[in-house]
């Protein structure tokens, strides 16, 4: 799913949450955040890489440094990409939908390892 579609409904601004359904799957507030903070640091990720990919269709190669091309379509990716909700807030609408895997603390696994 890409991350336009993901971030679809999500207020972008920031909300008070409850935070005994917030640490519901694991029972502690700094697993919780954990999580989540690893959570919104692969989503940023994602999300700086399919701005620059969709950035680079409109790079155009010149020579000239004093040539600047304003491009519209450009304009407005990158004005979609500003307004769109932080990863952390998507990390937390995503853990409150479960749509997170939460693993058991006993059953460690490293970074790598971790579904999201």
């Amino acid at each position: 799913m890409d991350i336009k579609s993901k971030t679809q409904g999500i207020n972008p601004n920031v909300s008070a949450r409850n935070m005994h359904e917030l640490i519901q799957d694991t029972g502690n507030i700094y697993e919780t955040l954990n999580i989540l903070s690893r959570r919104a640091t692969q989503l940023n990720s994602d999300i700086r890489i399919e701005l620059q990919q969709k950035l680079d269709e409109f790079a155009v190669t010149s020579d000239a440094i004093e040539e600047i091309h304003e491009n519209k379509e450009q304009i407005e990716i990158s004005k979609f990409y500003e307004r769109m909700p932080n990863p952390t807030i998507i990390a937390t609408n995503e853990m409150f939908n479960n749509e997170l895997i939460v693993e058991n603390a006993n059953n460690k696994k490293s970074d790598e390892d971790m579904e999201y």
